[in-house]
């Protein structure tokens, strides 16, 4: 008996501190329970056959509502309930923002074999963000990686990646990325038009941004968080060595799945640690 849920940002995070109200078709306030550690409720209150309303609350995330049916079992179930952080269906305030790196990651997927996949991530990494304050398509991203960066959890397969075969560090010692526009692609969703310069090649890489909100840091600052992902080509930098191991299966995939996880805080410069 009772009602039951489960709340999560849209990345899939419990929101521990959520609040769930339920309420009858006259708008009285029937039931209230609050998430667990997991992001779950677990209410066992009986109540009432009938339809309802389960209203969702949680401190820096924008309310949501939806519609429960109480069956003669006395239970109700919400299912998956997912919060919007509070301003979520815009982009950040307008002005500078400068990426944290040590609270962002910057990483890529291959396939390895034809079977498994390979992870690695770069360390080393700068960027900023400015936010137009008038016309939103004109915000603008400027980001450069360090490329003997690289690591992905194996020494010798590392230097081979910095060798003249991929980044060729030597050579190219940054990976830059420039924004040339914004368009929308959902309510919290945006393409990000722009340059990608690797290995010496330049050229039009468009990224997948999901904005995921902003918050209040401990150092008394502001941060915004975002998600990015884009498909690369390594033969469109000139990256076109490989292994073919048997049956023509290559030993190291020539598409590069990039997932962006971003910090950014708002200002022009990262908090004194």
């Amino acid at each position: 008996m009772g009602l039951t849920a489960r709340i999560r940002t849209r990345d899939g995070w419990a929101v521990s501190h959520a609040v769930v109200t339920l309420t009858d078709m006259t708008g009285a306030q029937v039931l209230r329970a609050e998430a667990d550690t997991e992001g779950a409720v677990r209410d066992t209150t009986p109540l009432a056959p009938g339809a309802y309303t389960v209203i969702v609350t949680a401190v820096g995330y924008a309310p949501a509502a939806s519609s429960a049916i109480v069956t003669a079992s006395g239970r109700a179930d919400a299912g998956n309930v997912t919060l919007a952080r509070q301003g979520g269906t815009e982009l950040p305030p307008p002005g500078p923002w400068t990426i944290d790196p040590a609270h962002s990651s910057v990483g890529a997927v291959a396939q390895h074999l034809g079977i498994s996949s390979v992870h690695g991530r770069f360390t080393g990494f700068r960027g900023r963000i400015e936010i137009a304050p008038d016309e939103t398509a004109k915000s603008r991203v400027e980001a450069v990686i360090d490329a003997s960066s690289i690591d992905t959890g194996n020494a010798m397969r590392d230097e081979h990646l910095k060798s003249p075969d991929f980044l060729d560090a030597v050579r190219y010692p940054e990976i830059t990325y420039h924004s040339t526009g914004l368009t929308p692609a959902g309510s919290d969703r945006w393409t990000v038009h722009g340059e990608l310069t690797m290995h010496g090649v330049v050229r039009p890489v468009d990224l997948n941004l999901a904005y995921l909100g902003t918050g209040a840091d401990p150092w008394g600052g502001t941060r915004a968080a975002f998600r990015a992902t884009a498909d690369l080509h390594r033969e469109d930098f000139a990256m076109n060595y490989n292994q073919v191991v048997q049956a023509g299966i290559a030993a190291i995939g020539t598409t590069l799945k990039v997932e962006l996880d971003i910090q950014a805080v708002q200002g022009e410069t990262l908090p004194q640690a």
